[in-house]
């Protein structure tokens, strides 16, 4: 065999061994998507390759080709063998990626050499793993909270009403009637959770709120007046307490939602192209500008522009993120994108034209980033992770 075809070969292999742990360059990347594009055999070849049931049934074939094996094999003809099935862990899958590959061009491999071989070097994926319960406090006199590091017990008082943490992590406000209020300005928190974070939260009236990723939310410590107003930004799930002499309002960029008690949801992150308040139960109105709207059960607002546009909700989607998993119904690339943006704290490029491809399914947020980013490899998507940066490329 000619040596420098037989290096060429080798060198293939491996970069398609550093593709499927998401280690390669962008000189790299470049190196081997031009060899795919180079002959309808190659790229077929990657297609297979990419197949994870392929590469577990060619790694199977290719581990059980020995001596013993090839005299059990005898014995198997004459009575039936059971084979359970297991997920090869990643870095198996790239090495039998790289023994498809060279039986594929005709590279001899070998059991007992494979870890001295090129194809057989295989580092550890560069995992991101994902976000929790992650929240800074911000105080009235300014001070700050770190609530994911701080103990359990009394955080701070302030005039008649204590913040507590719980022993589950949420953090409560509690008015203290036997304690005098002062009479005083009204005086305001904010918690704010970072990419990566989200946090649960009890306001002094007893309403719950959940704070998604890279959102915050300002508040009186305790509501006092005819109203309980609060502000938002990025995205937040309301179990408003009622209080019929009360109304509830919660501002956002362009809205205000007022309730009298009932369980909703606003996304309102400031790269979105609409802000969207989808309503479990109860009514919602919601004003935006000088028109008011009325949202029922299982609907779901969007304003954008100024406009309101009323549709039934997908609720599995509005409310993915409060119940940890990540739901994507026919969700185009950049949306996708920036949810793994928010959650697993990583800033997102792309490079290259990609075309629009949609991605619909559910997964669990306990996941590490490459377990989503895999399976969208599937629509000709292909990623490369260098730091706390994802690179898309086509």
């Amino acid at each position: 065999m000619d040596n420098s075809k037989t290096d060429s070969r080798l060198r293939i292999s491996d970069l398609i061994s550093k593709y499927l742990n998401g280690n390669l360059s962008g000189a790299e990347h470049a190196e081997l998507f031009s060899w795919v594009e180079a002959s309808h055999e190659n790229s077929a070849l990657f297609d297979t390759i990419l197949n994870e049931n392929e590469l577990e049934n060619r790694y199977a074939e290719y581990r059980s080709f020995n001596t013993e094996h090839a005299l059990a094999h005898v014995k198997a003809r004459l009575q039936p063998t059971v084979v359970k099935h297991f997920r090869l862990p990643n870095w198996l899958l790239a090495a039998a990626a790289a023994i498809i590959l060279c039986m594929a061009i005709g590279i001899p491999v070998y059991l007992n050499r494979l870890p001295q071989q090129t194809v057989a070097i295989i580092k550890k994926n560069h995992e991101i793993a994902p976000g929790g319960n992650k929240a800074i406090l911000t105080l009235a006199n300014g001070s700050k909270v770190v609530l994911n590091s701080a103990g359990n017990g009394n955080i701070a008082s302030q005039g008649n009403t204590t913040i507590k943490k719980l022993s589950n992590g949420v953090v409560a406000y509690n008015k203290n009637n036997s304690i005098a209020a002062q009479p005083a300005a009204v005086a305001y928190n904010t918690m704010s959770t970072p990419r990566g974070g989200q946090y649960h939260l009890i306001l002094a009236d007893g309403t719950n709120v959940w704070l998604n990723a890279a959102s915050s939310i300002k508040f009186p410590v305790v509501f006092n007046g005819n109203e309980r107003k609060v502000q938002i930004t990025g995205e937040a799930y309301f179990e408003v307490a009622h209080d019929k002499t009360k109304p509830f309002r919660v501002e956002s960029d362009g809205q205000t939602v007022e309730v009298l008690g009932t369980h909703f949801n606003i996304n309102a992150y400031a790269d979105e192209n609409e802000i969207k308040t989808t309503l479990l139960q109860g009514s919602v109105r919601i004003k935006a500008g000088n028109k008011n709207y009325l949202l029922k059960p299982g609907e779901q607002s969007h304003l954008k522009n100024g406009d309101v546009n009323i549709t039934q909700a997908d609720m599995d989607e509005a409310l993915a993120w409060k119940n940890g998993v990540f739901h994507f119904n026919d969700a185009g690339i950049e949306s996708v994108m920036k949810q793994i943006s928010r959650w697993y704290d990583v800033d997102v490029k792309y490079e290259g034209k990609i075309k629009e491809r949609t991605f619909s399914g559910e997964i669990s947020m306990n996941v590490n980033a490459s377990q989503i980013l895999d399976a969208m490899r599937f629509k000709k998507i292909h990623y490369t992770i260098e730091g706390k940066t994802i690179t898309v490329r086509p």
